[in-house]
């Protein structure tokens, strides 16, 4: 035989071997995982696939998550949010359509929570050395925060959604950290489904989003509210999921201590300074993680009374984490009950608010 042919053949069998690779059943549950915006994105698919039809879908999904990583990091100088942020103050950018929807949502809910929600924060986020900006992990001075404070609010920006364009009108910093990891949650959503992947979970980095059940005997998907504490995770709650999304917000993984005083990457936009309050973590039930994400920031700032008379005034789905003493209490809104059922709600062992203030509720609470 001659070298040619050997050649030929040995060709022909990694062909094969590939197309067979390719073509070859994956068990269910398939999970796709990865990094992303500082944080892990896992995918998991119940639909049957092959290997090649596992890399196509990976592929896509980090496609999708790095055009959102393109328009609205703060973390790259080359993003589209970057060199908005760079542009003349007052003169209006034309801009993608991913980020004057997601600048429109942040906007809205800016303007519902009285600012408790606030994308110009970013400049007072890097002088509490949560951003991009290098420098150490200190408390700021008070005449440096009081300059970074006046100068921050939902009115230094306008939003044009028709015509697809936005501008600042102050020198602020806009950052999208509490919204965008919600969109791009989204985004992945979408492009499941488009694939016409009917059975899936998005988790990126917390945010999660679902479409049809886990397995074969259509069971709901399953995901766990976590104890508020530093340490191992351990869930608290166990909520089921059906073509919905949920996001989470807590004062409890980011954080810095000085001086002995522990200071939480949430800031509160109206004073410029770390939220502190009894309120350790908010979890939205939502038809879009975008939304639910901005919500989950906007009412943990807000706090349990304010926060959860605003969630009851909006109807939207909350589960409120209170500390309480050494433990913790559960408090829900109307509306999270309305989503998963009375018998459901009374099963999870959480104190439904029905009235006009949550603290009465929080100090009936279960530990």
């Amino acid at each position: 035989m001659s070298v040619w042919r050997s050649l030929w053949l040995l060709l022909l069998i990694l062909v094969m071997a590939g197309c067979s690779e390719r073509d070859r059943p994956l068990d269910s549950p398939v999970t796709l995982e990865g990094e992303t915006f500082g944080t892990f994105y896992q995918v998991t698919i119940a639909d049957p696939l092959t290997q090649g039809e596992a890399n196509e879908l990976e592929e896509g999904i980090q496609a999708e998550l790095e055009a959102v990583d393109a328009a609205m990091s703060t973390w790259r100088e080359d993003s589209e949010l970057m060199a908005f942020n760079e542009a003349p103050l007052g003169k209006w950018q034309p801009l993608s359509d991913a980020l004057i929807e997601v600048l429109a949502i942040g906007q809205s809910v800016a303007e519902t929570s009285d600012g408790a929600f606030d994308m110009t924060i970013g400049g007072l986020v890097n002088l509490w050395s949560f951003g991009p900006e290098a420098r150490p992990r200190e408390v700021p001075d008070e005449a440096t925060l009081a300059a970074r404070l006046a100068e921050i609010g939902p009115d230094s920006l306008e939003v044009d959604e028709q015509a697809f364009q936005a501008r600042r009108l102050r020198d602020v910093f806009v950052d999208l950290s509490g919204v965008a990891k919600g969109h791009a949650t989204d985004r992945v959503a979408a492009y499941l489904t488009r694939q016409e992947i009917e059975h899936y979970l998005v988790n990126l980095g917390g945010e999660v989003r679902v479409r049809g059940h886990r397995d074969a005997e259509s069971e709901p998907w399953r995901i766990g509210v976590e104890i508020p504490r530093d340490g191992p995770q351990a869930a608290r709650h166990v909520l089921p999921l059906e073509d919905i999304a949920v996001a989470t917000s807590g004062d409890y993984r980011n954080y810095f201590e000085h001086d002995g005083q522990r200071y939480s990457h949430t800031l509160d936009p109206r004073t410029g300074r770390p939220i502190d309050h009894r309120l350790a973590s908010v979890t939205v039930v939502h038809p879009s993680d975008a939304w639910a994400d901005a919500w989950a920031t906007a009412l943990l700032v807000l706090g349990e009374e304010a926060g959860m008379a605003l969630a009851r005034e909006r109807s939207l789905a909350v589960l409120m984490l209170v500390r309480q003493g050494e433990g913790w209490a559960s408090l829900a809104s109307p509306a999270f009950v309305d989503h998963f059922g009375r018998e459901a709600v009374d099963g999870l062992g959480v104190t439904v608010v029905d009235g006009p203030a949550a603290g009465a509720a929080a100090e009936a609470g279960r530990p």
